[in-house]
């Protein structure tokens, strides 16, 4: 006698904020009657940190003393103890999702931090649902991973940011021999703002002003900084927005530029879009 568990949100976008009901059933499948010890339902959400062989070496100092940080861990009972009919059966359910204290890093009014899958860094919630069963049964179980985000905030004020690149400003990549002095040059770099919406291309220019050797490609590098922290310190592999000027003969020069990622609401991008257009 097969009997399934599945787990199927109202929701299929599965994309929830703090203060929302999680709704959904929980589908039980079998071809004949189903006796157990009782069904329950469980909400987890953690940060975790992932290891490698990739990585390994760089927390190593750390992967002893950094343990996974619980977010949300609710329980709740769907059924008790008794039986299912054949066929299918669909029992509902709704949880609060809420945190179970407010974090650090999360905005102000926030005790969730936003689903992430990183390199080092998840931050992870799912639904866990058990089927308890006699000693002659083994228990059932069935998982669904859904996402938090935050509330779309109000639109934030541009921060725009422009600097000059020469070769006392940057620092100088890795090439590999006998490295030439390095040329001289003069760009500018200008990001219209460091602030940006998610839901807006990021937008900027670069000026060669004057340059004594070939440029090979300019290169805009927008990439992500993880920080793993406990007691005994911090660790961190850096992703940034770069800009990065490649010359002829393999120099790598880099300006960075840190942004600020937010999630605007619909109202707030028309309004900054019209802004923009009248400029």
């Amino acid at each position: 006698m097969s009997t399934t568990l599945n787990i199927v949100l109202k929701k299929a976008s599965k994309i929830y904020h703090e203060g929302d009901i999680v709704a959904g059933v929980v589908v039980v499948e079998s071809i004949g009657e189903v006796r157990h010890e009782g069904l329950a339902l469980a909400a987890e959400g953690a940060v975790s940190l992932h290891l490698s062989t990739k990585n390994a070496g760089i927390f190593d100092a750390f992967s002893n003393s950094i343990k996974p940080m619980t977010l949300i861990n609710t329980v709740m009972e769907l059924a008790p103890a008794g039986k299912i009919p054949p066929g299918v059966t669909e029992i509902p359910f709704e949880m609060p999702l809420r945190a179970r204290q407010p974090l650090p890093g999360a905005p102000a009014g926030c005790g969730l931090l936003e689903t992430y899958h990183g390199v080092f860094v998840n931050i992870t919630y799912t639904l866990r649902c058990n089927m308890k069963r006699s000693f002659l049964n083994k228990p059932l179980n069935t998982s669904c991973q859904f996402f938090v985000q935050y509330h779309p905030q109000e639109a934030a004020p541009r921060k725009p940011v422009r600097c000059e690149i020469t070769p006392a400003s940057v620092r100088r990549g890795p090439a590999p021999g006998p490295r030439p002095a390095m040329p001289h040059f003069q760009l500018y770099a200008e990001l219209d703002s460091t602030v940006c919406p998610l839901d807006r291309p990021l937008t900027g220019k670069i000026r060669v002003e004057e340059c004594a050797a070939a440029i090979k490609s300019i290169e805009l590098q927008l990439v992500r900084v993880e920080t793993c922290a406990c007691a005994e310190g911090h660790a961190r592999d850096e992703f940034e927005l770069n800009i990065a000027v490649i010359f002829e003969d393999d120099y790598v020069v880099t300006e960075n530029f840190p942004i600020l990622l937010v999630r605007s609401s619909k109202g707030d991008l028309f309004q900054t879009t019209q802004r923009d257009r009248r400029e």
